[in-house]
Parts: structure tokens; C-alpha cells; sequence
């Protein structure tokens, strides 16, 4: 049942999927690396490509973490009614 309070209670996720996306980005840079200088293009290529969609996501949220916070409703608006069960 929804008590009213959740705007004021939420809380974002952005900053950890950042922070989890930094550690995701140093893991497939470092892999890109150590297959490149292993000698393993194809590897290489695919920790590449994974650090690449990685630094992506981060852009996107840090656009949306500058973005600030969406419409919250107010106080004066009621709480939801609870399901009325049949």
C-alpha cells in the first residue's frame, strides 16, 4: 500500500550505476589491454567494444544525474487509494 511519503523518501540509483559503471569501465579497459598485449585480438576487440558501450552509459548518466530531479507531486496531493479486493 502506498503511504504518500515515497517522493520524499525516494532515492536515486544513478549514482551507484555510476560508480558501478566507472568500475566496469577501468575492468574492460584493463581487459582490452591485457589481450591486446597478450596477443589475443578478438578479445581485445570484445572487452573494446564492452568498454566502449560502457563509457557511453556513463555519459547518459551523468546527463541524467545533471538533469536534476523530475516532478514529484506535492503535499497536497492524497495518497493512492489501496486495492479494494474483490
Amino acid at each position: 500500500m502506498r503511504s504518500g511519503n515515497e517522493p520524499a523518501t525516494a532515492r536515486s540509483p544513478l549514482r551507484l550505476r555510476f560508480w558501478l559503471g566507472v568500475w566496469g569501465l577501468v575492468w574492460a579497459a584493463a581487459g582490452t589491454v591485457a589481450f591486446a598485449l597478450a596477443g589475443r585480438p578478438g578479445w581485445a576487440a570484445a572487452c573494446g567494444v564492452l568498454a566502449v558501450m560502457v563509457g557511453v552509459d556513463l555519459v547518459m548518466i551523468v546527463r541524467h544525474i545533471r538533469q536534476g530531479p523530475h516532478y514529484q507531486p506535492g503535499r497536497d496531493i492524497p495518497p493512492y487509494e489501496p486495492p479494494h479486493s474483490r
